[in-house]
């Protein structure tokens, strides 16, 4: 099997799974090519040129693994996985044995644990190879993607703009193509708010079905990891790999016998025929801000409904984001236990404790401190009336919801992401985000590409926008058959216009 040389952006720039797969199979190139494409994608948009900082670190052993890959491939004329060759850029609050996992943070700068996080092995069992760990909002505790290791990550398509977050640079690295995939983390909003803001898809599964061990925890209540790609396709494709029961992730053992035999094979162009979708009214807003993501939103509407559902607006005065938020959210409560045991479990570098880290000063003192210190003054929270209700509030609104949509026969939910645009650069925290739904009652949201805003000089595209569309547990393959239908309809994918960047 013999391969060509060429140009890095003809191999990579916009490729899906299939596409590279195909290529590999046909001797056009092999994984060391697809390693080195990616590699001078984000030398040269990464760190040069608008500067996205949206890499943290790149696995000095990746061109080994991939040569590896292509001996296997030759040796036995076929892949040694699924996801053979795909490269991953994996969000840094992930374990990787070959890379630092450091949640963004200087004070775990250099830290390289011991076990891989079971994505990442998992990942690696499928003959995927991870190229990248991420920027992120520290420690994945904020929206707008900054900390205190990798500096602010910037929107590809508005650099004046924040890429959504935390899992700001694995959407960055998907968007701009310096990675087949990407891996996220979601606790309130963090897969789908950069999904929304880099015009990508992104699932934030069921609680319990992908695996979390290995992962540095914000809440055991309410994290959740899952793929971000540029296509429904890929999403489904990485899904297949990831999903599944794990003993060091008890909650796991929810999805035995919830898994399909694939997720690829949900892919329907016509998903939407006599399909009912419900419309939350509440998250949408009222203001001139919300103007766009409401214009796109009325549009994405009429994309369903052209698909043949049927979509009705569904009005319920509980279901209000900045509400749920303000009374749901638990992070402060269980941030400190799980993170501390965490550390307790990498290799000693004087940091073993959260008042560890607020005496060190080496973390984003402006985003996160106030947040730390909430946390770290927080004790004995299994016997905090306050967070107790919260638990307890989590069930009441999985069963409102789970009412509202037998009332009125729904199969699913759509709301904006984000009500009004991602925030520019510096404008304090991300506004306006409706992903607090989906954490608090663990149910399944896989965000879409809906549109773009009016083009300006700062954003020659316009700004992207996504749609959640939200669903009973264990119903990804609806969603996966909802957004395919949505993407092959609305066509709303267009790469970042890095050519007019300067190298």
């Amino acid at each position: 099997m013999t391969s060509r040389v060429v140009r890095p952006d003809d191999i990579v720039d916009e490729a899906t799974i299939e596409d590279l797969q195909r290529g590999l199979l046909a001797g056009e190139f092999n994984c060391v090519a697809l390693v080195d494409a990616y590699l001078g994608r984000i030398a040269r948009w990464d760190k040069r040129g608008p500067m996205l900082r949206a890499v943290l670190a790149l696995n000095p052993a990746a061109r080994k693994l991939a040569a590896n890959r292509d001996a296997a491939l030759a040796a036995e004329g076929r892949f040694s996985g699924p996801l053979h060759g795909v490269v991953v850029a994996l969000k840094d609050n992930c374990n990787t044995t070959d890379m630092p996992t450091t949640g963004g943070s200087l004070s775990l700068q250099g830290i390289v644990p011991t076990i891989n996080s079971t994505v990442s092995r998992k990942l690696s069992d499928a003959g995927a190879i991870v190229l990248a760990k991420t920027n992120l909002h520290e420690f994945a505790l904020s929206g707008t993607t900054v900390s205190s290791l990798g500096g602010q990550t910037l929107n590809p398509y508005d650099l004046t703009r924040t890429p959504g977050g935390s899992s700001g640079g694995s959407g960055v690295a998907a968007a701009m193509s310096f990675a087949t995939v990407a891996i996220g983390t979601d606790t309130v909003n963090s897969i789908r708010s950069p999904a929304s803001a880099n015009c990508l898809v992104g699932l934030r599964p069921t609680r319990g079905l992908i695996s979390r061990a290995g992962v540095m925890p914000v809440s055991q209540t309410q994290d959740s990891i899952g793929p971000m790609a540029r296509t429904v396709s890929d999403v489904a494709r990485v899904l297949e790999v990831l999903a599944g029961y794990d003993t060091d992730d008890p909650v796991t053992a929810r999805a035995v016998g919830r898994i399909p035999a694939s997720y690829y094979a949900s892919l329907d162009h016509k998903a939407f025929e006599g399909r009912r979708i419900g419309v939350l009214r509440r998250l949408l807003g009222d203001e001139p801000r919300h103007l766009e993501v409401n214009t796109a939103m009325a549009r994405a509407v009429q994309t369903m409904r052209d698909g043949g559902a049927q979509v009705l607006e569904v009005d319920d005065p509980c279901i209000n984001a900045d509400a749920l938020l303000r009374d749901g959210d638990v992070q402060k409560w269980e941030f400190k236990p799980l993170f501390e045991a965490y550390l307790r479990a990498l290799p000693q570098n004087g940091v073993r404790t959260l008042g560890d880290v607020l005496a060190c000063g080496a973390y984003h003192q402006e985003t996160l401190h106030e947040f730390l210190v909430q946390s770290n003054d927080t004790v004995d929270s299994e016997h905090d009336c306050g967070y107790l209700g919260r638990l307890a509030a989590h069930d009441r609104l999985r069963d409102r919801v789970l009412g509202l949509m037998a009332e009125h026969a729904l199969d699913a939910l759509a709301y904006p992401l984000q009500k009004c645009l991602v925030v520019p650069v510096g404008a304090g925290g991300q506004a306006e985000r409706n992903g607090i739904l989906a954490a608090l009652t663990g149910f399944p949201a896989l965000n879409v590409p809906m549109g773009f805003s009016t083009p300006d000089l700062n954003a020659p595209l316009g700004v992207p926008m996504g749609m959640d569309l939200l669903a009973r547990p264990f119903d990804e393959p609806l969603l996966l058959g909802l957004g395919y239908a949505f993407e092959q309809r609305a066509r709303v994918r267009k790469p970042p216009l890095h050519t007019l960047w300067p190298d």
